[in-house]
């Protein structure tokens, strides 16, 4: 097995944990009810998208989630043990939580806001209809 084919291996039984199954069903469930949302492969990891655009994935090691944030500045500075950033983050707009550290209350609310930064004005309308409802 070529090291390509030994990582993809290594990252599919990390997603088999029991832990990573539960954080993926907490985050599947937070982000099922917003329009337009689809999960499809991202690294060979589940990515969650708003139409084409990315806002949350799982990272490989399975207790790492990549978020989309325009406010990963106030995370950080809120609990910098679950909420950090890597170099090759640097230069984007998204902060990493810590899934075994981070409160469900603000894994929610970084999804939802996640979803809203990405999806277009039309996407939005259908979430305020729906709320209306």
């Amino acid at each position: 097995m070529n090291n390509r084919h030994q990582w993809r291996y290594n990252v599919s039984l990390k997603l088999q944990e029991m832990d990573t199954i539960l954080y993926l069903e907490f985050i599947r469930k937070t982000v099922s009810c917003l329009p337009e949302v689809t999960e499809k492969p991202c690294y060979s990891t589940p990515g969650f998208y708003v139409g084409k655009k990315l806002f949350a994935r799982m990272k490989e090691d399975g207790e790492t989630l990549v978020v989309q944030s325009f406010e990963r500045e106030k995370w950080i500075e809120k609990d910098a043990s679950t909420f950090f950033i890597t170099d090759h983050y640097l230069n984007h707009d998204y902060v990493l939580a810590a899934l075994k550290a981070v409160q469900p209350a603000d894994l929610e609310k970084l999804l939802l806001t996640a979803w809203f930064n990405r999806a277009s004005n039309k996407i939005r309308g259908l979430r305020n209809q729906q709320k209306s409802k």
